[in-house]
């Protein structure tokens, strides 16, 4: 599953695949443009899970809408969420919830 998680992460456009922490366990998929990571996918208590960005707004939102979706094992836990991957987040809905990190850690513009 967790393969399966990473090839589909890696259909987004302009991403690469890195393994910040020298092991295999925790696969980070980065923006080629400013290397920002915008989902670490890997096993917590036997579990496949992903961590992804996202507002105060939305963390607040997916954590009240599925039991499966937590604040981030290791990361900022108001900026970032965890979804366990097989519980009651189907397969689109956390899709969704990627796709919003992903445009969160793009490259911005250049202000002016």
């Amino acid at each position: 599953m967790k393969n399966f998680y990473i090839s589909e992460l890696l259909k987004f456009e302009n991403v690469y695949l890195d393994y910040p922490f020298d092991s295999y366990d925790w696969a980070a998929i980065r923006h080629k443009d400013n290397n920002r990571i915008f989902a670490l996918i890997y096993q917590h208590n036997g579990n496949i899970c992903i961590n992804f960005k996202n507002t105060p707004e939305w963390g607040n939102f997916w954590r009240g809408s599925f039991e499966s979706v937590a604040p981030a094992y290791h990361m900022n836990k108001e900026h970032w969420s965890m979804v366990t991957i097989g519980g009651d987040a189907d397969h689109e809905q956390i899709i969704t919830m990627i796709k919003d990190s992903y445009n969160l850690t793009a490259k911005k513009g250049k202000k002016k």
